[in-house]
Formats: structure tokens, sequence, C-alpha cells
């Protein structure tokens, strides 16, 4: 007795097999997490140093240079971009695809602490973030804008009671503002002052430094009382600022009101963001790799309306950019793709078997299939996105083909006048072979792509192994569910009535025009060989002719684009540029 047989004579084994599979697969859904494409280990280590006063050329020479020299030594690099801007280096070092991100991270603040000494003393210390490459653009961006209150109010109202609530939901992995004005006291030097008094600014610099001093004194303690020591020089306003004594002389007394301008104002005046028209400070929020963008940003968006019922009065917020829109929709079409594609194939099996009895039995080994492969993809840690549920479409077609294979044997059986008891046995018997040499045939020839290496095989080894995987769980189905639904659901004679004897009879005349055609055919054979030969030879130019890109290109409804001017420019003249190119692209949102 072969293990087929034991499925047909207990039925309820069939079925509790089949259920097991359903089931895993139903309870992996919930577990995947969702994106638009295959995540990618292809992570960017970025080393920020801000050296502030200092211009371009003198961050590049002392700052960007020295730090490039020892990172470059590094494992696991691909390439290094750099930039030395006004009072800031940045670098940012591209790994190679499926390095050990943390290792790399490692021999990076090694390097970089080697030569941590070398670096001017007024440079701050340098500052090591790891980011993911695939991810540009934050996931959601949010704007707030006020008509009673200024940027600084409205960014300091952000950074203490929105930014701390969006970054503690779960799934989020941190919440940036863009565009803050952030409270700062400025002092706006006088030159001409400056230089009659004989003052510098690193004189003006040692005297803030001096009387902006807090110190952890203890407590002193009496037989009573204890009172904690405290001695501070802070300053708070900015008349206490304008009083700083910043140099005495011969009796004449020097204070920074003097020699500057001082305003309680922004640490920050280099960025502008604009939305429809009026300034606004932007948020964006960044998803953790391994969360599900579209459940984090849905969670977001039910705090949102929670958020403005707390808001100051006149201060309102808005959505600008939200990517899981276009994932939801790209993901939508898919779902909607895959019901058609289920529609069609029943469709077809209906009208190639012409019975409800033998169309039930592939109708449900497609769903069991399917969501099996949902189950593999869970256990090999893949995610839903757009190139999976493309191998869960394809599928579909190939999942069948086991299952009506083993209809159509059991009717042969039943046909030839055996009870679809013994029908389903037989047929079960001689098929195992096949099925398995079928179903491996099918893995066999999507494994390579899936184990290929590279970005294209970090892209489509999800798709290789998930189409491979419903494949499988197919062959599976065909051996255990299959053959029991035959021998239960299957009849004799059905086959000669009906629409199932119509179909029979259509497919005898079609069966003998073909044959009549290819015994023709065969008669010029030398004909069959050149077109053959011809269509062989064709297929090399139309591929070398034929475009070739990594994705196609999707419109998603938002354009990115970058604006750059010269080197001397002003935020004014940037924003002018920007204003000028947003009203003629009629966009609503642009940031200088």
């Amino acid at each position: 007795m072969k293990f087929t047989d034991l499925f047909v004579r207990r039925p309820v084994l069939a079925i509790v097999v089949n259920l097991v599979i359903l089931i895993a697969g139903l309870q992996s859904m919930r577990a995947l997490s969702v994106r638009q494409y295959p995540r990618s280990d292809i992570a960017v280590i970025r080393v920020s140093t801000a050296y502030v006063g200092a211009n371009a050329d003198l961050v590049r020479g002392f700052i960007t240079t020295p730090l490039e020299r020892v990172i470059a030594s590094a494992d696991g690099i691909d390439y290094m971009e750099s930039s030395s801007a006004q009072g800031l280096s940045t670098i940012a070092v591209h790994l190679r695809l499926n390095y050990d991100t943390n290792d790399a991270l490692t021999q990076i603040q090694s390097k970089v602490a080697q030569v941590r000494n070398d670096l001017p003393p007024e440079a701050e210390a340098p500052i090591i973030q790891v980011e993911n490459a695939e991810t540009q653009f934050a996931a959601l961006y949010l704007s707030f804008a006020a008509d009673a209150l200024d940027q600084n109010q409205v960014t300091d109202y952000l950074i203490r009671v929105v930014q701390p609530r969006i970054s503690a939901i779960s799934g989020v992995q941190r919440a940036d503002i863009l565009g803050a004005r952030t409270f700062a006291m400025r002092a706006w030097l006088k030159p001409d002052r400056m230089a009659a008094h004989g003052i510098s600014p690193s004189m003006l610099r040692d005297a803030l430094a001096r009387n902006n001093y807090l110190a952890a004194l203890g407590r002193t303690k009496g037989s009573m009382v204890s009172v904690n020591l405290v001695a501070n020089t802070d300053l708070r306003t900015a008349e206490e600022f304008r009083q700083l004594v910043v140099k005495q002389e011969g009796g004449v007394v020097v204070r920074l009101g003097d020699v500057a301008d001082v305003a309680l104002g922004a640490e920050n005046y280099e960025e502008d963001v604009r939305f429809n028209g009026e300034k606004a400070v932007f948020m964006g929020i960044w998803v953790l790799p391994n969360a599900n963008s579209l459940d984090v940003i849905r969670r977001v968006r039910a705090e949102i309306p929670v958020i403005q019922a707390e808001m100051p009065v006149g201060m309102h917020a808005g959505i600008p950019y939200d990517a899981t829109a276009y994932i939801e929709d790209a993901i939508r079409e898919v779902l909607t793709t895959l019901s058609e594609t289920l529609l069609i194939v029943i469709g077809v099996i209906f009208l190639f078997l012409g019975s409800l009895r033998s169309v039930l039995i592939p109708v449900v080994a497609i769903p069991i299939s399917l969501i099996g492969a949902v189950f593999l993809m869970a256990a090999a840690g893949f995610t839903i996105n757009l190139l999976t549920l493309l191998a869960i479409v394809l599928s579909v077609g190939l999942v069948v083909d086991d299952a009506i294979v083993m209809v159509e044997n059991v009717e042969r059986h039943i046909h030839g006048g055996t009870p679809p008891f013994r029908a389903a046995i037989d047929a079960a018997r001689e098929l195992v072979g096949p099925i398995i040499a079928m179903t491996i045939t099918l893995a066999a020839v999507y494994a390579p792509v899936g184990i290929q290496g590279g970005l294209t095989g970090a892209l489509f080894r999800e798709f290789a192994f998930t189409l491979a995987g419903a494949v499988i769980v197919s062959g599976v189905v065909a051996l255990t569910l299959s053959p029991m639904m035959g021998s239960r659901l299957l009849r004799s004679g059905q086959s000669e009535r009906g629409l199932a004897g119509w179909v029979a009879r259509r497919f005898d005349a079609l069966r003998r025009r073909y044959v009549h055609a290819l015994t023709g055919t065969l008669r010029y054979r030398p004909v069959v060989f050149v077109v053959w030969a011809v269509v062989v030879l064709l297929t090399v130019p139309f591929y070398l002719f034929s475009q070739q890109e990594l994705a196609p290109a999707e419109d998603q409804g938002v354009v990115f684009s970058v604006i750059q001017t010269s080197a001397n420019s002003t935020l004014d003249q940037t924003r002018i540029f920007a204003e000028q190119v947003a009203d003629a692209a009629g966009l609503r949102v642009f940031s200088a």
C-alpha cells in the first residue's frame, strides 16, 4: 500500500493535513510585514561632524579629508561620498550588499576614534548613524503651521509635545523635524564696534562660556536643615545677555550689548519649508525596517486627530505626503488581479471539465496552495510586497495543474468501469512519481533566480522562492486532498451527459483536426526547421535591442526634485528660485 492510499481510505486525515496548511498560512498573514519591494541589506553609515564657523575649504581640509583617509581602510565598503559645507562635514559610507552592518559600524567607529584628537579642538565629536539606503524619504510627512504663532513657537511645541508622542508609536523608528526654528539666543556681532574696543570673536565666546556655567557643589547640612548647593552663572533673558561683561580694562566696562545685537531667535536660519504657499514645519515619520509600514502609518494617522484636538488655537496640521498610499493602491490592484485570475482559471476549468463536481476539486486546491505558500514566506522571513504578490498571481496557473491531472486520471479510471473509490486509489498510485517530478521540475526552474547574487538576486529571491513554495504545496495538496475528494465527488457516467459530454465531444473533434494538421505539417519538415531557426535567431537581436532596467518606472503621484543654485546664494535667493519652479510645475509643497 502506497502512502496515497492512506489519505483516500482516511479522509479525515487528508482534511486535517490540509487544514493545518490552511491555518498556518492564515496565521502567517497576520505576522508578515508589508513593503513595496523586498527588503535588501544595503546600509549606509553616515559620519557627520560639525565645525561651527568654519568655511567649506577649512572643513574639507581639517575634517573631511582626515576622516575619509582612515575610514577608507575599513572592510565592507563599496564606495564613499562626502560633502563639505559651511560648518558641517558629511561622509556617506555605502556598504557592500548583505555585509554585516554591525561589523562595519564597529570598524568605522574605531577608525574615527583614531583621528579624533587630530581634528580641530573646536570641532564637535563626529556623529555616526546607520541608515537604510533603500529608503531615501520618510514614509509620512506631517505639516504644521499656525496663524498666530511664529515658527519658533511651533517648533518648540512639536519638540515638547508632538515628537515624543509620534516616536512612542509602535514601529516608528524616528520623527525628524524639517524646517525647525529651535529657540536660541542670537548675538549678531558688530565688527566696527568690536574693532574699536579691541575685542575678537574668541573673546566673546570665552566670556559666554564663563558666564553660562552650572556646577554641582554638593550640599551643606546643619543640625536641623539640609540645603543643596548650586552655583550657576547661566543667563536666561536677552537683557541679561546684553549686560554680560566681555571686557574690563582701565575702568572701562564693555558689555555684550555694546558690540552685538542680542535677540531671542533660532539656532538655524538656513532651512525654509512651505506648504500650500505658507510657512510650515514638517515632521518626517520613518518606519522601522522590520515593521509593517501600512500598520505603522495607520496608527500614526489614528493619532493625528488626537494631536490636533490638543494643539494651540490657530495651529493646524496636514499630510502633504504619504508613501503608503501608493503601496496600498498597488497591493489593491494586485489583489484585484489575483481575484480576476482566480475567476478566469475557475471558468476555464469548468468549460474544459464540464462538471461542477470535477471543478470543485481544483477550486479547493488553489486557495490551500496559495495560503500554504504564505506560511513558507513567513518561515523564510519574507514580506508581502509587489514581487511576492506577483509570484502568487503567477502561481495560480501552476498550482492548479497537479489537481487537474489527478482529476483527469481518476475520471479515466471511472470511465473504464472502475468504481470511484478504487479509481481514486489507482489514479493516486500512478501519479505519485509524475506529480513529484512535476513539482521538483517547476521548483527547480525558479530556484536559480533566487540564488543569484547582487541586487537582482536580493530583489527576486522572494519572488522565486515564493513561486517555488506555492508549487511544492500544490504537490502536497494534489497527493493528499485531491484523490480523496475525487473518490467522494466523481461519479461514473457524468462525463457522457450534459455539458461534460458536450465538451468531451468537442474535444474529440478538435483532436481529430489537430491530428490532421500535424500529419500535414510533418510532410514539410524542412519548412518547419527553417521557421524554427528563424525564430531562434531573431531572439538574439530582439534581446539586444530591448530596453533594460531593474524595475519599470511607475507614476507614484509625487515629484521629488533638487534645485542647485550658486554656492554663494542665500536662503532668500534659493527661495525665489524654488517659488518659480513650484509655480511653473503647479506644485503645492516645496522646501528650500
